[in-house]
C-alpha cells in the first residue's frame, strides 16, 4: 500500500461521543450534584477496542481520548485528532474534526476506520464503572476506553 492510498484510510469526518451525566443517586442530570463515578471529561481515556456490527476490533497501542474545555483530542492508534466538543447532558457532540494523515506502518488502519466510523454515529450513550468507559451507539456499536 502506498503512503497515497493509506492516507486516505482515515477520513476526516465529524464525529460524535456522549459523557455521562455527573450525578448522584436520585439526581437529575444537569442538577450540579456530582457523584463518586470517575467523570469523563478531563481524563485521558484509552481506546480498547470497537465492536462494529458484532465484531470487535482491537485498540493498537496508544488509542486515546481526551475530552476537555470543549474540546477533544486523541489518537486513533496512528493519526491523532482534534475537534470541538459539546458536552450536554449524557451526551456530547464533536464539531470541525480534523485528523492527520499519517501512515504507519504495523498499525492496523482498518481499526482507526472502525474507531472514527464508531464515533461518527452520532451522539453516543456512556457508562462509567470504576475505570471503564463504554461509548455505546443507537446500532449497538461500542466503543471500550480504560482510564489512564
Amino acid at each position: 500500500m502506498t503512503l497515497t492510498a493509506a492516507a486516505l484510510l482515515v477520513p476526516l469526518l465529524p464525529f460524535a461521543a456522549a459523557c455521562g451525566a455527573e450525578k448522584s443517586d436520585g439526581e437529575q442530570p444537569g442538577s450540579g450534584a456530582v457523584s463518586a463515578e470517575q467523570p469523563v471529561t478531563g481524563v485521558r481515556w484509552n481506546v480498547d477496542s470497537v465492536i462494529v456490527d458484532g465484531t470487535t476490533h482491537q485498540a493498537p497501542d496508544g488509542a486515546h481520548l481526551k475530552i476537555e474545555d470543549g474540546k477533544a483530542a486523541g489518537s486513533y492508534g496512528c493519526n491523532n485528532f482534534t475537534a470541538k466538543a459539546v458536552v450536554e447532558g449524557d451526551s456530547v457532540t464533536f464539531s470541525e474534526a480534523r485528523a492527520t494523515r499519517m501512515a504507519c506502518q504495523g498499525r492496523p488502519m482498518t481499526f482507526e476506520r472502525a474507531l472514527s466510523a464508531a464515533l461518527a454515529e452520532g451522539a453516543l450513550t456512556t457508562e462509567v464503572k470504576g475505570t471503564t468507559l463504554t461509548l455505546g451507539t443507537a446500532d449497538g456499536d461500542q466503543v471500550r476506553l480504560t482510564r489512564d
